[in-house]
């Protein structure tokens, strides 16, 4: 897909950004009351709020190009996969929503051929985000200039490698980290990992379980523009998108010489 078929992103920033204080003004009065979806994971009125918001923005965008959006395939069954597609998280990171502890984040993200080819990760309460379009990527703290962002070569005292916290006492982690420098394990959730990795502050996130392609989306299109990959470890490859029900593995999500 040319660069100029894609949306303006300034757009669709914006659009991240409104979802993000939405979900904010819920997170910072929120009573604890949540629901458990069939799979067992936890919803709130945030990802309902936050997604009722975003999914007519991106419509009015690009009539006629599918949204795909958490919720709504929870509520209505997983949709057939399109060439070109809209990818929605309305909140990455429920459990840390829950945990309140900051860490989850707004995921916007367009494929096109089964490549990500825009992202928006916004963090409400960091108020900070993150986003690529075109073979950029950037970065904003608050109404800050936004600055563009790359990933880095390892340091010399080691990798800065990202954990989720289902996972920070995996043995497989352990295992796949045998023979490197690691300077630093960090525990973190949501696409924030993802995103770290694509500003240069971390370079190495390895995921076992399995996610969802709304999941990654918008954090992948960004690290893509930074200069790093999320491999699929079983076949190699960069990450595909519009598999069978929107599934991924395991993945590995790197900067510059981290894999």
């Amino acid at each position: 897909m040319a660069a100029d078929t894609l949306p303006p992103i300034e757009a669709v920033v914006d659009l991240a950004r409104r979802a993000g204080r939405v979900v904010l003004e819920i997170y910072n009065s929120f009573d604890g009351a949540a629901l458990r979806k069939e799979d067992g994971s936890p919803v709130t009125a945030a990802d309902h709020a936050a997604e009722a918001l975003i999914i007519p923005g991106l419509r009015a965008l690009l009539p006629g190009v599918p949204v795909v959006a958490e919720e709504q395939c929870a509520a209505h069954g997983i949709p057939a996969a399109a060439d070109r597609f809209w990818l929605v998280d309305p909140v990455d990171g429920t459990k840390e929503f829950l945990r309140r502890n900051g860490e989850f984040t707004v995921n916007i993200g367009l494929v096109s051929g089964g490549v990500p080819v825009l992202g928006v990760v916004e963090a409400p309460a960091f108020d900070r985000r993150f986003w690529a379009a075109g073979g950029e990527a950037w970065q904003q703290q608050g109404d800050e200039a936004p600055r563009r962002i790359g990933v880095r070569r390892p340091p010399a005292e080691g990798m800065v490698v990202l954990t989720s916290r289902s996972h920070r006492d995996d043995p497989r982690l352990d295992a796949a980290l045998e023979g490197r420098s690691v300077a630093e394990r960090r525990i973190l959730g949501s696409s924030l990992k993802i995103a770290l990795i694509a500003a240069g502050e971390a370079d190495l996130y390895l995921r076992f379980g399995p996610t969802m392609e709304w999941d990654t989306a918008a954090a992948d299109a960004v690290l893509r523009a930074a200069g790093g990959v999320i491999d699929d470890p079983a076949s190699g490859l960069p990450l595909a998108y519009a598999k069978p029900g929107f599934a991924n593995a395991g993945f590995v999500a790197r900067g510059a010489e981290a894999g």
